[in-house]
């Protein structure tokens, strides 16, 4: 028989806990002609703001020793033309959908969360923790203040809707700033976002990328990304997708049984656009190879087994 896999992630049932990334997968579109966009959990889009933004000046990619560096600096052609252009596409190929919200105000993050849920996206994701951009991002992520009063904002516009707050770990403590956006209303966690990095061209004697730092992803900070997991989900408690160098159902595995509901798949996608699909089937092998009859049963698991 083979294993559960469907998970309750903050009120939003999704069939398995393999999600993507916000960025690496794009809008989804763009994976479909390679992976059953209805086969995976949900598609989390790349971020949005409300208006088109045109992003970082290039180079925008740099590989590094076991990861990667991006500045792609939110580029995205604004929410009316992904609500117009992509989201009927998306649920043409059966997709749950989660949102990443994205803003330079407090007043956009609102306004952009707004337009969504009245399209009927099924989640909200909310970038406070981006690296790349000047305005935003980490500006409001840093700090549980301003975190908690862009959680309030979406929270109200959101309605019904769940609402993710996608976090990094620069700044205040993440424990501090998760539960200053529960506090607000959040009704779970992404953990975590790229870290600050920066590499240098020896011939040009220049940085690699044009602007500069980019956001570090991939392997290299998946012990870091799994720290996260497990002091939020033991300190406070709310649903976490967990992200960050998970390449492999064994990676997935080590992130849920820190306390992640589901799993974000980013830069691996890059390696192979068909891991999402590919992770489903190896993770429920997985279980039903270690006796596991549901997933939600190994939640947390070595939170309990210490």
């Amino acid at each position: 028989m083979r294993p559960v896999l469907e998970v309750d992630l903050a009120g939003l049932r999704l069939k398995n806990p393999v999600v993507t990334a916000s960025g690496p997968f794009g809008f989804g579109v763009e994976y479909a002609p390679l992976v059953d966009l209805g086969a995976i959990g949900a598609v989390v889009l790349k971020s949005v703001t409300l208006q088109p933004k045109d992003g970082n000046l290039p180079p925008r990619i740099a590989e590094t020793p076991a990861g990667m560096l991006n500045s792609i600096g939110l580029e995205n052609p604004g929410v009316e033309a992904v609500i117009q252009d992509i989201l009927p596409e998306l649920k043409e190929h059966g997709a749950k959908v989660i949102a990443s919200v994205a803003g330079e105000t407090v007043e956009d993050y609102g306004r952009v969360a707004a337009r969504f849920a009245a399209a009927g996206v099924d989640g909200l994701e909310v970038n406070v923790s981006c690296p790349n951009v000047g305005r935003g991002g980490m500006a409001f992520g840093a700090d549980p203040e301003n975190a908690a009063a862009v959680t309030a904002a979406v929270r109200r516009a959101a309605g019904d809707l769940p609402v993710f707050i996608k976090l990094g770990v620069l700044g205040a403590d993440v424990v501090k700033v998760a539960k200053a956006v529960s506090a607000a209303g959040a009704s779970g966690v992404s953990l975590i976002n790229t870290l600050p990095g920066l590499a240098v061209d020896l011939r040009r004697r220049q940085p690699v990328l044009g602007n500069v730092t980019g956001g570090l992803s991939g392997p290299a900070i998946k012990p870091v990304a799994l720290w996260a997991v497990w002091r939020v989900y033991e300190e406070v408690g709310l649903p976490v997708i967990g992200m960050g160098g998970i390449m492999s159902a064994n990676d997935a595995l080590e992130f849920i049984f820190s306390g992640a509901t589901a799993v974000a798949v980013g830069t691996g996608n890059f390696v192979n656009p068909r891991l999402t699909v590919e992770m489903v089937e190896s993770l429920s092998r997985a279980l039903a190879a270690e006796g596991v009859s549901d997933v939600n049963e190994i939640i947390g698991a070595a939170h309990r087994e210490r």
